[in-house]
């Protein structure tokens, strides 16, 4: 964890996405029930490496998060879903309603002998601004909650410390609204989210227009803990 003035340092290099030009609630295909409704980890993974650990967070259109998280070293997947509402088994259409509480997320199953939560928490709180209340730059809705869920009592602890370190250190104009609550259950989203950068970056001018250019900043910003090409 840093001290607050090599946090101030960091920030000051950092790349905080503020907004966006377009909005990730697009029309997209239809949807169908979920499944699996308790996927943490995949079997791949699991065969991958020795130890594997979970985290979950959300930081805006999983469209952008996505394509973030998978590119660092140490993370062997990053699955589009959604946590922390009241029904089970939501489609996008329902949980874009605003009506089941869910918060698009991230289930991040990483290596920690590679990337540590304390790196994951780094990239999170960079990439996104977790001082707007339920939006991401031109998504609004509870669903585009800045959110961190905890799966231990270490989690949380580290979680809650770097919040009030980063509002200590003056980090961001405002203070930060993120939720640190308990995980529950995590439901992958349809098909179609999962690698939506990568199966669509030339057919839809959001991924120009909007992820690319994230994710680019953010290459720049942790090009150290980037997978090896």
């Amino acid at each position: 964890m840093k001290n607050k003035t090599e946090l101030n340092m960091f920030f000051a290099t950092a790349v905080v996405s503020l907004g966006t030009l377009l909005s990730c609630a697009q029309k997209s295909s239809p949807s169908t029930k979920n499944m699996d409704t308790t996927t943490n980890t995949t079997t791949s993974a699991v065969l991958t490496t020795g130890k594997t650990d979970t985290a979950t967070f959300a930081n805006g259109c999983f469209w952008c998060t996505e394509a973030i998280f998978e590119q660092l070293d140490g993370v062997i997947s990053a699955e589009s879903g959604y946590t922390g509402g009241q029904i089970e088994n939501p489609t996008y259409k329902e949980v874009c309603s605003g009506e089941t509480g869910h918060a698009e997320c991230l289930q991040i199953v990483y290596d920690p002998a590679k990337i540590s939560f304390d790196e994951l928490l780094e990239v999170f709180w960079e990439t996104h601004d977790p001082t707007t209340l339920n939006r991401q730059g031109a998504d609004v809705g509870t669903q585009y909650r800045s959110g961190i869920f905890y799966h231990n009592e270490e989690q949380k602890q580290k979680a809650e410390k770097y919040k009030i370190e980063l509002d200590k250190s003056g980090a961001f104009d405002r203070r930060i609204v993120t939720e640190i609550t308990a995980f529950t259950k995590f439901y992958p989203a349809e098909n179609y989210h999962q690698q939506y950068f990568e199966n669509n970056e030339n057919s839809n001018p959001y991924c120009k227009i909007v992820i690319r250019p994230k994710i680019d900043k953010f290459r720049k910003v942790f090009k150290d803990k980037l997978k090896k090409e």
